[in-house]
């Protein structure tokens, strides 16, 4: 079936009208300085630990906005924070919380989209009940050391998020 272009321009016109009423969106979203705080906090809480960790920090669509490698961090490291960061995101759970709800489940499929991974670590940022972005970190010897350290990063940063 071929459309003529008036036949294209009145369903144009017809769908655009559809929404009468419609308002833009107003979104917060990660800001660099929020990133940063979360970040620096992350890698402080590591190194106090005594290891390295790579940390990364990604704003409500998933982009990265900052991504700090530990000196001695392994390179897969930046890459499992930032999936990390980005599936915290994604689901609104922490990573760990997703890992435990899809391990052996009809929700199992999930672990198979890109970027996501089913490892502790990563928690999403939020203000209020609105997701801003996401905070991984990895490099930390259990998956509960890296959460641990990711949590505090969140807490420390509480001023930040309001």
């Amino acid at each position: 079936m071929r459309f003529t272009t008036s036949v294209l321009a009145a369903a144009l016109v017809a769908g655009s009208t559809a929404g009468l009423g419609a308002q833009a969106l107003t979104q917060r979203n990660m800001s660099l300085e929020i990133a940063r705080a979360l970040a620096d906090a992350s890698m402080a809480c590591a190194k106090a630990d005594g290891y390295d960790v790579s940390v990364a920090v990604v704003d409500r669509a998933g982009d990265m906005v900052v991504l700090m490698r530990g000196n001695l961090a392994n390179p897969h490291n930046a890459e499992l924070a930032r999936r990390k960061a980005y599936t915290a995101r994604t689901y609104g759970v922490s990573t760990m919380e997703f890992r435990n709800r899809t391990n052996g489940t009809d929700l199992a499929g999930q672990r198979e989209l890109v970027d996501i991974i089913p490892l502790g670590g990563g928690l999403p940022v939020l203000i209020g009940m609105e997701r801003i972005g996401g905070l991984g970190l990895s490099g930390a010897p259990t998956q509960e050391a890296d959460d641990k350290c990711a949590l505090q990063a969140i807490k420390g940063a509480a001023a930040l998020l309001k």
